[in-house]
């Protein structure tokens, strides 16, 4: 049909038309605010989350304790001196000599403060055969590892002058250390490939370098103004480098597809004939409002994360709800003006070896599944709901925990040895808990006497082996305790020892005197907080993003069916991805395939993050699908062959999105770190199932069991805002009524 002028409703397609018409004014409007909001965010500064701040419970009560106080405690190292062979102690004469030498050599460096013999006190194991010289990096525990080096220097001389004992240092600094050395560049590597990788797929998909480069340049430019926002906004709610690694992950995902979306409908339009305007505005009315629905229910999901109460996931929720926001604004605003300008220019650098590839060409592997989906959809409805919920399955029993350095790195550090032996000679030594105990008078005789009965209990209740050490801060009236935990590295047993001591040996002894605090933190106590504070937010969490979203399908959609399809569809996709991760990293069930370990637990935090993710990412799809299957419709199509055209139509598209997210997710699969190794697994394997089991055969094998009850809105909604939007100006067939007689119209 023709060209000539429609009415346009909906803010994407009044905002794609402005644009359009208004070119270097869109342009330059979003030049100014991508470098308004880096000038103003590097201005601002980013500040960041404190470590009082990370976790509720009794572990935020001690950081808050230790922060008032002004206390700034150091990096703890640890040096362990173990016999190679049965039959040599501690009590020997070479042992006693490789003992005193690392002393002096640690005390030598000028780098250590607070150097303790394991002879004086007392951290030797039961067997005689390993002992522990602790002391304190000098200087700020967050850049300790930048001073270790001549530390671990010393250590490794004293290594080499005592060949027939081990002598190994392991703590903060050393690790810090350790880890920066071997992955420090593991993050930035990632982030860095991303774009390129990106970049490939794209000119594979246009074969041409201007339409490959818009969807890159849109989601750096988004990414970069969301840095800023970060920075300003940080103020009010305080940021960090996690977020900002998740917000550039989702800004590069929603980013390119956004702009994907809407640059293929414009060249689809093209081909069919429109001309420059009429294809720009149809874009706008169509893809610009799926981006703009898939938008909006992105944020919501993303603002889940606002609901957990930790601080760590509050800044990546709020980190990515922006870069989301940002880049759907860009999408709608900016790329319209960027297309207009460019026109047929948009070709330019088209690559030699690939034949331009028509947006309006069907695909023959998709057209070939849908003809026998939709001959058959209740059985590839059984099936393919079967084969998910088959792979969904495991997910029931999934244990989470933050995983402990061996299971995090497994042996690929020679110090995970070192942090194996020692928890072996010393169950619980290299992580004990810490009890932060204040009091109005440390020293005053009934503190001193309860500090006792602790330390005493502590080994007497079967919670800890011992030695408990204590360290008084007397300006600041405030006792360290450390307890190492029975348990050791086994956070299960250790959790238990953990239990002992908040749940008896603390109210039996500490408890007693009046005006004491004294809250238990270390990583195993952190750990239990943190794992009691997401079971907590679970609930609300799921319920605030279910609901929203089928709020947003239903005012978009206008049918309680495709609401309802939506949801369900998603949880299935978000299942199956937990069925994966926990076949995978908790049983070992083809780890290696991946570079992965079974390692028996999924990473706390992963499972709430991939639902908040994968439930917002998979929206794009399924909006950008189910628009084109309306919209087929709404032109007169049946049902069945509606459903045809919008899956085959957007096969390419999809195709293009998903292979993009799933390389950019792989690429953090690769990592050493098996949290990171899960979470890009994890994004990765839900992103593929999502864009091929559920949007090639579970959603139009539903839609086609449903027929024209896929349109079906009770009366009594019928008064509900109407968010439709205009459709193609070749709808010229009349409005079709659904079984209770609402006008689907637009």
């Amino acid at each position: 049909m023709g060209n000539g002028n429609t009415r346009v409703r909906g803010i994407a397609a009044r905002a794609g038309g402005w644009s359009a018409r208004h070119r270097w004014a869109a342009v330059g409007i979003w030049v100014l605010f991508v470098v308004l909001a880096m000038g103003l965010g590097s201005a601002a500064g980013r500040v960041d989350v404190k470590d009082s701040d990370q976790l509720k419970g009794e572990t935020h009560t001690a950081a808050k304790i230790i922060e008032d106080a002004g206390i700034d405690e150091p990096a703890s190292e640890t040096v362990l001196v173990q016999a190679r062979t049965a039959g040599v102690t501690s009590t020997d004469a070479e042992f006693r000599s490789a003992v005193t030498a690392v002393v002096r050599a640690v005390e030598g460096t000028g780098k250590a403060t607070d150097v303790t013999s394991p002879y004086d006190t007392r951290t030797i194991s039961k067997d005689g055969r390993s002992a522990l010289v602790q002391f304190d990096m000098r200087g700020d525990a967050d850049t300790a590892g930048e001073r270790v080096e001549p530390v671990l220097k010393a250590v490794e001389g004293v290594q080499k002058a005592h060949g027939s004992l081990r002598i190994e240092e392991i703590g903060g600094a050393s690790m810090m250390k350790t880890f920066d050395d071997a992955f420090g560049d593991d993050f930035q590597k990632a982030e860095l490939s991303a774009v390129p990788v990106a970049l490939g797929i794209l000119l594979i998909a246009f074969g041409a370098l201007v339409a490959a480069l818009l969807p890159v340049a849109l989601a750096v430019t988004a990414i970069m103004a969301t840095m800023g926002l970060m920075g300003v906004v940080s103020h009010v709610m305080p940021m960090s480098d996690t977020a900002n690694s998740v917000m550039l992950l989702v800004g590069l995902a929603v980013g390119v597809d956004y702009c994907l979306f809407y640059l293929r409908r414009e060249r689809e339009e093209r081909e069919a004939g429109r001309d420059a305007q009429t294809a720009l505005r149809i874009a706008a009315a169509t893809s610009g409002r799926a981006i703009v629905v898939s938008g909006v229910t992105v944020c919501v999901a993303m603002a889940g994360m606002l609901f957990t109460g930790l601080a760590e996931f509050e800044a990546m929720g709020l980190a990515s709800l922006m870069v989301v926001a940002v880049a759907m604004v860009g999408s709608v605003t900016v790329l319209p003006a960027l297309l207009s300008l460019l026109g047929e220019r948009v070709e330019r650098g088209r690559l030699p070896f690939l034949k331009r590839r028509r947006a309006t060409r069907d695909s023959r592997f998709w057209t070939a599944v849908l003809k026998g989906v939709l001959a058959k959809p209740l059985v590839c409805v059984v099936v393919a709901a079967g084969a998910l919920l088959a792979i969904a399955a495991p997910a029931v029993g999934m244990k989470t925990q933050n995983l402990t350095l061996d299971q995090e790195f497994g042996n690929s550090l020679p110090i995970v040895g070192t942090y194996n032996r020692v928890n072996d000679a010393f169950p619980g030594g290299s992580e004990p808990a810490e009890v932060i105990v204040k009091a109005k008078d440390i020293n005053a005789p009934e503190v001193k006497s309860a500090l006792a009965d602790f330390r005493e209990r502590a080994v007497s209740s079967g919670a800890s082996r011992g030695p408990v050490e204590i360290k008084l801060h007397n300006a600041q009236n405030i006792a360290f305790v450390y307890v190492p935990l029975v348990g050791g590295s086994d956070l299960d047993k250790a959790g238990a020892s953990l239990e002992k001591l908040r749940d008896e040996v603390r109210p039996a002894t500490l408890g007693k005197v009046d005006g004491v605090q004294a809250p238990i933190s270390g990583q195993v106590a952190g750990s239990h907080d943190f794992n009691d504070q997401l079971a907590g937010a679970v609930v609300p969490v799921f319920a605030f993003v279910v609901v929203f979203a089928f709020l947003l399908m239903l005012l978009s959609f206008r049918s309680l069916t495709i609401a309802i399809t939506s949801i369900v569809l998603n949880l299935l996709s978000v299942g199956a991805a937990y069925g994966i991760l926990v076949a995978v990293f908790q049983h070992g069930w083809g780890a290696s395939l991946v570079g992965a370990e079974g390692v028996g637990a999924i990473i706390t935090w992963l499972p709430l993050f991939l639902f908040v993710i994968l439930f917002g990412l998979s929206m794009d799809y399924h909006v950008f699908v189910v628009s084109r299957i309306r919209e087929a419709r709404l032109r007169g199509r049946t049902t069945n062959d509606a459903i045809r055209h919008g899956v085959v139509t957007t096969a390419g598209v999809v195709t293009s999105a998903a292979v993009i997210m799933v390389a950019v997710f792989a690429i953090f699969g690769t990592l050493s770190m098996q949290s990171m190794k899960q979470m890009g697994v994890g994004l990765a394997a839900a992103v593929l199932i999502d864009a091929t089991i559920i949007r090639g055969v579970l959603l139009p094998a539903v839609m086609a069991l449903l027929g024209e009850r896929n349109w079906y809105l009770p009366k009594w909604l019928h008064r509900l805002p109407d968010l439709t939007h205009d459709e193609s100006p070749e709808a010229v067939a009349p409005a079709v009524r659904d079984d209770e007689g609402e006008r689907l119209g637009v």
